[in-house]
């Protein structure tokens, strides 16, 4: 089994800017991608971003897009979600997800592992 625990949300205004943290532990051997999901009310869950594991490909949603950033710490077994210019349409759940299987990174039901989830809320 694999453990997630997502740090980093919270309020913030438009325009500012957070980064979620996510750690993996437990049998990360491997890993084969990461990623930040978000959900906000009333809305079905998205892929925001994700990450390979080995070669640091990433995907971003297009409305994401050039605001926020994905990396990993393979050493500290740990993802982070760097989000700049924050928009009130950001505000969701983020939750931080890791798969061992490899394919199509922006599909969320390949997840296998999944954190509890990391309000951010942006105002207006």
């Amino acid at each position: 089994q694999v453990q997630l625990v997502e740090s980093g949300g919270g309020l913030v205004q438009a325009g500012g800017s957070l980064r979620l943290s996510c750690a993996a532990s437990g049998r990360t051997a491997g890993m084969y991608a990461m990623g930040w999901f978000r959900q906000a009310p009333g809305k079905s869950r998205e892929t925001a971003a994700a990450i390979t594991w080995t070669l640091a490909n990433t995907y971003y949603v297009a409305s994401v897009k050039g605001r926020f950033t994905i990396s990993r710490d393979v050493a500290k077994n740990t993802v982070y979600l760097q989000m700049n210019s924050l928009k009130p349409e950001d505000t969701a759940v983020y939750y931080c997800a890791a798969r061992k299987m490899p394919g199509d990174i922006r599909t969320s039901t390949d997840y296998d592992y999944w954190g509890q989830g990391t309000q951010v809320t942006v105002s207006s």
